[in-house]
């Protein structure tokens, strides 16, 4: 597959989104493994998690657990695998979400974190969501303590805009490696912290690339042109909604959700797929 650089690594251009498979409507555990296997066989190197992907209270790291389960479980090498794990938002139990970016939380959550995953120091970490009753910088102050004590490998941010992006890197010292913020054709409102981030070399990744778990199947209806170049190439119209992400800069790293093995093996199909300038351009004036 297709690979890119996050930080100081190299990962595959396509992610898996594991979210899904932790939340309400989630499969039972045997096919969430099985579709995290299904990821690593289609050459999936990037794994998406977060403390509070969960459903109930009281099960806060479901979704950690459940990827490694199934890293442990994975009859192949996993040594390449950079799990992303992400802190400072909470789930109660009762479907609604609020955030806690307090450094003395962040720092706790991490080392929990790290714990669930099994691993000495987490692959990739980053900040949720912005707090508003914490100040950004005091917040972000708490991924560089976690850096410098070796928690962590490398600190990214979720839900940013493009002056808390910067806000971020000068607090880590020019060490931000990644944003993770909602983009697909239903939602191109961050395309500004997409090109933000091509211009600084940090990695932008997309989530909710195929427009989120309820529309995701709704992608070519309501998006025609899509589905005119999906038809043009034989593919589904996923597979090109994820190329044209991945055209955009070579920063860009989706991480699609997904709870089933046939559709993230379809996901990850895009990064081979070639689209021409013009349909590239056709796709973004869509």
């Amino acid at each position: 597959m297709q690979t890119r650089t996050l930080g100081n690594r190299s990962v595959s251009a396509i992610g898996l989104g594991a979210m899904p498979m932790s939340i309400e409507g989630r499969p039972d555990r045997d096919r969430s493994v099985a579709t995290i296997h299904a990821a690593l066989d289609a050459g999936v190197t990037l794994v998406d998690t977060a403390d509070a992907y969960h459903r109930d209270a009281g099960e806060v790291g479901h979704n950690e657990e459940l990827v490694a389960e199934a890293l442990r479980g994975y009859g192949g090498d996993t040594s390449g695998v950079l799990v992303a794990t992400k802190g400072g938002h909470l789930r109660p139990g009762d479907g609604s979400w609020t955030q806690d970016g307090r450094p003395e939380h962040l720092k706790a959550a991490a080392k929990e974190s790290a714990r669930r995953l099994g691993v000495e120091a987490i692959g990739l970490y980053q900040f949720h969501r912005p707090d508003p009753d914490v100040p950004y910088a005091d917040s972000i102050g708490a991924l560089v303590e976690l850096l410098d004590e070796g928690v962590i490998q490398l600190a990214g941010i979720s839900n940013a805009d493009v002056a808390q992006i910067d806000e971020a890197n000068a607090v880590l010292g020019g060490r931000l490696a990644s944003v993770q913020n909602q983009f697909s054709p239903a939602f191109r409102s961050s395309l500004g912290e997409l090109q933000h981030c091509a211009s600084l070399g940090v990695a932008f990744l997309p989530w909710s690339p195929l427009g989120g778990i309820a529309k995701a199947s709704d992608l070519g209806s309501e998006h025609s042109a899509f589905q005119d170049v999906a038809d043009a190439h034989g593919v589904s119209p996923h597979q090109v909604t994820l190329a044209w992400e991945l055209a955009l800069a070579d920063v860009v790293i989706p991480i699609p959700g997904s709870s089933r093995p046939q559709s993230t093996t379809d996901s990850a199909r895009a990064a081979e797929l070639q689209l021409s300038a013009d349909e590239v351009a056709r796709l973004s004036e869509a």
